[in-house]
C-alpha cells in the first residue's frame, strides 16, 4: 500500500472481521467504497472511507459543529474534481493480504490521490480521533477499531 492512494478492499477483510459498523463493500460490482489508506505511529495501514454523500454528511457536520464545536470525524476535499466526505468515524486497520485493488482514473490509469494540504489535515483529524478512542472515547468512531488492530498485530 502507498501513503495518500485510494484502495478497495476484499470480501474476506469482512468476513474475518464481522462488526457490523464497517462500511459494506458494494454488489453492483464498481468497486465501491474505496478507502484512502494512511499509517499510524506503530506502521499499522489504516483505511478511511469516502463517500459521495457530501449533502448527508455536511449535515452531520454541522450539526457536530454547532455552538463552536469541533468535528474531527468528518473532512470534506477533492477527488477527482468533485467534492468527498472522508469519513474517519468509519475508519478501520488493515493489513496488504486485505487489498484487492487501488483505484485509478479510467482516462489516465494513473492513482487517485489527493492533495498533500487535504492529506495533512486528514492525517491530524485521524491521529486526534484514535488517541482519543485509545484513551477510551470508543464511541468516537462506529467499528471496533481497537479489536481488529489487536488481532492485525497478532496475526501478523
Amino acid at each position: 500500500m502507498i501513503l495518500k492512494h485510494f484502495y478497495f478492499i476484499s470480501d474476506s477483510f469482512y468476513k474475518d472481521f464481522p462488526d457490523p459498523a464497517l462500511m459494506k463493500n458494494k454488489e453492483d460490482g464498481h468497486g465501491r467504497p474505496c478507502f484512502l489508506a494512511i499509517q499510524d505511529d506503530e506502521g499499522l495501514f489504516w483505511m478511511i472511507p469516502i463517500s459521495s454523500k457530501v449533502e448527508k454528511f455536511k449535515r452531520i457536520y454541522a450539526y457536530k459543529t454547532k455552538d463552536g464545536k469541533r468535528c474531527d470525524t468528518i473532512y470534506f476535499a477533492e477527488v477527482l474534481g468533485n467534492e468527498r466526505a472522508f469519513l474517519i468515524q468509519n475508519m478501520f486497520p488493515i493489513i496488504d493480504k486485505y487489498i484487492v485493488g487501488e483505484y485509478k482514473q479510467n482516462s489516465t490509469g494513473n492513482p487517485v490521490m489527493i492533495s498533500e494540504i487535504d492529506a495533512k489535515k486528514i492525517l491530524e483529524k485521524f491521529k486526534t480521533v484514535l488517541a482519543l478512542v485509545k484513551h477510551g472515547n470508543k464511541h468516537i468512531v462506529f467499528p471496533d477499531i481497537l479489536s481488529i488492530a489487536k488481532t492485525l498485530k497478532t496475526n501478523d
